[in-house]
């Protein structure tokens, strides 16, 4: 069995799925993929139905009945991969906005460099996005920014969304008091790493914004980052038991 997960959320993925998940399974690595679909009525799911019959031993599939968001997406993921024996979890996006070649680097920041959180970032040298607006650029580069100042967590891209956890990190944050479902769902996996005072590093990646299918960003989803990191601030600052 291999001992790292790659988690796989998506929604309405079917022009990248499948060539995403042949560049993961080419790589000199063996990876194992969990693709968590949410009723995707594009038939992501059946697609990747169809590659189990071609990658039976090393691709799985879970799937939701509706969209129930990116958060609760890889909780579900992460449980998954808890019941069983993997050391290593990783959250990617479908969408070829994360390199699959860099699943490799994050591999080795934890396994070679002893990181319990490695952080595919965009920020930590420069700004490394392709393909942006520059508006959208200015948005994620000053909520990273917004969110370091607030948290006081010394991270330069906190809403990343590319990650390799050992599984001491999920095994130890409470998946069940995670309470944010959209983009702020990331920065609160990474609070709660750090006020654990587990060995974070940021590795830095290109960023290509996606060519094919639709962006899930919403004003609600940045709504509940900008307002939800003062909220999870404010309870940390009281030593809650659910922080």
């Amino acid at each position: 069995m291999a001992e790292a997960l790659v988690v796989i959320p998506t929604y309405n993925e079917i022009d990248n799925i499948e060539k995403l998940l042949r560049n993961v399974f080419s790589l000199r690595r063996t990876f194992h993929v969990l693709v968590v679909d949410d009723s995707s009525p594009d038939l992501t799911g059946l697609k990747v139905k169809e590659l189990q019959e071609v990658f039976p031993d090393s691709l799985f599939l879970e799937e939701r009945k509706g969209k129930l968001g990116l958060g609760t997406a890889y909780i579900h993921g992460f449980r998954w991969a808890l019941a069983r024996d993997y050391e290593y979890i990783f959250e990617m996006d479908a969408d070829f906005s994360h390199n699959p070649n860099d699943l490799l680097r994050l591999y080795n920041a934890c396994e070679k460099q002893g990181a319990d959180l490695a952080i595919g970032s965009r920020y930590v040298k420069g700004v490394n996005v392709v393909n942006w607006p520059m508006s959208r650029v200015l948005l994620s580069w000053g909520a990273s920014k917004y969110v370091r100042f607030v948290t006081g967590m010394p991270i330069h891209d906190t809403t990343a969304g590319f990650i390799c956890y050992r599984r001491r990190v999920l095994e130890q944050i409470d998946l069940s008091n995670i309470r944010f479902v959209g983009y702020a769902f990331q920065i609160e996996m990474k609070f709660k790493a750090y006020l654990k005072k587990f060995k974070i590093v940021e590795v830095p990646v290109i960023f290509t914004d996606r060519t094919k299918g639709e962006s899930k960003m919403s004003s609600g989803i940045i709504s509940e980052a900008i307002f939800g990191v003062i909220s999870m601030k404010w309870k940390s600052l009281f030593k809650r038991k659910d922080i």
